[in-house]
């Protein structure tokens, strides 16, 4: 699947910002989605700029990072379970705990050379509307940088542990969809082994390029 410069390169900066805290602050389970997406996007975007090798494209610094900062504020067992769509309760618990692995590994390295373009870019957010009840919310921002502004909303959801990021929109497409047709492909083709078996070949191809 490819998608377009400019969008691949939102769609990571979307799951590259979703980490961290700022300042001595971090979030925990009671941190609203908001003040999440806000508290994580200005640390990322604090440590990207101030770190030369990020800048560089030191892409084990950068996994580094994704590994420490954004993974534990993601849901990539959801969404991974969104991409597959029906197919995933067709496939065995071993096999959705290494198509979830394989997934997150993808994304990471597919889009991970985007994080280092971060240079002067601002980001608004919008206002919440949601109530307090909800279980899953769209919380709205637009990055400002060169060029038009891109709007990127992050859906949430809130479990035990508090809210966690599964899906991002850039400019009206979801990440989750883009890769929803592709994977049906290859089940359909080759059936769960065979989505399973393509993830694991794209990420060694990926890590063989770096």
């Amino acid at each position: 699947m490819k998608i377009s410069t400019p969008i691949s390169q939102w769609i990571v900066a979307g799951l590259f910002l979703v980490s961290g805290a700022i300042f001595a602050q971090v979030p925990d389970q009671n941190t609203p989605p908001d003040v999440l997406i806000k508290m994580v996007v200005s640390d990322v975007m604090s440590s990207v700029k101030s770190d030369p090798d990020i800048q560089k494209g030191n892409i084990p610094k950068v996994m580094d990072l994704v590994e420490k900062k954004i993974v534990p504020f993601t849901d990539m067992r959801r969404t991974t379970e969104m991409a597959m769509g029906p197919n995933w309760k067709k496939a065995t618990p071993e096999q959705q705990a290494i198509l979830t692995a394989e997934f997150k590994n993808l994304l990471m390295r597919t889009y991970s050379g985007a994080l280092s373009q971060l240079r002067d870019q601002t980001v608004q957010f919008k206002t919440l509307r949601a109530s307090p009840d909800d279980k899953e919310v769209i919380v709205k921002t637009v990055v400002i940088g060169r060029g038009d502004p891109v709007p990127l909303d992050y859906r949430l959801e809130k479990g035990a542990n508090g809210w966690k990021v599964y899906d991002m929109n850039i400019m009206g497409a979801w990440l989750v969809e883009a890769y929803r047709n592709q994977f049906s492909n290859q089940i359909s083709q080759n059936g769960i082994d065979g989505l399973v078996k393509f993830l694991q070949e794209r990420n060694k191809q990926l890590a063989a390029s770096k």
